[in-house]
């Protein structure tokens, strides 16, 4: 397994989440952090976007995914967003984080991280 990291931090969306009534129809901001387990090795010799993860269509991707969803848990909005990551063949792994500030009274923000790999083959 590849030990080389993308990351992408402070990724801001907005969607509905959350499990009381008010929220069922409010849209909220979610902060997503990445972390993209992948072998960078062929794109850093080839300079070549083709040999790499293509980082701007995958956050393309994963913000429209999140503004069109309507999760309770912010743990069932991690899980989709790691799903989408491990779709490119190249990512080995994805750690996603996705925080909802504001969520607690006396808290900048609350969240969840989880750690998905590739199925083994």
């Amino acid at each position: 397994m590849a030990c080389d990291q993308i990351f992408i931090r402070d990724l801001l969306a907005r969607c509905i989440i959350g499990i009381q009534e008010w929220e069922r129809h409010t849209v909220q901001d979610v902060v997503i952090q990445l972390e993209l387990t992948t072998d960078t090795a062929q794109a850093g010799a080839s300079d070549r976007i083709a040999d790499a993860v293509d980082y701007k269509t995958l956050t393309k991707k994963i913000i429209a995914h999140v503004e069109a969803s309507s999760c309770q848990l912010v743990e069932a909005l991690a899980e989709q967003i790691a799903t989408l990551c491990l779709e490119h063949p190249r990512v080995e792994a994805a750690r996603v984080s996705v925080e909802k500030p504001g969520a607690l009274r006396f808290a900048r923000t609350v969240g969840v991280s989880i750690l998905r790999r590739r199925a083994a083959t």
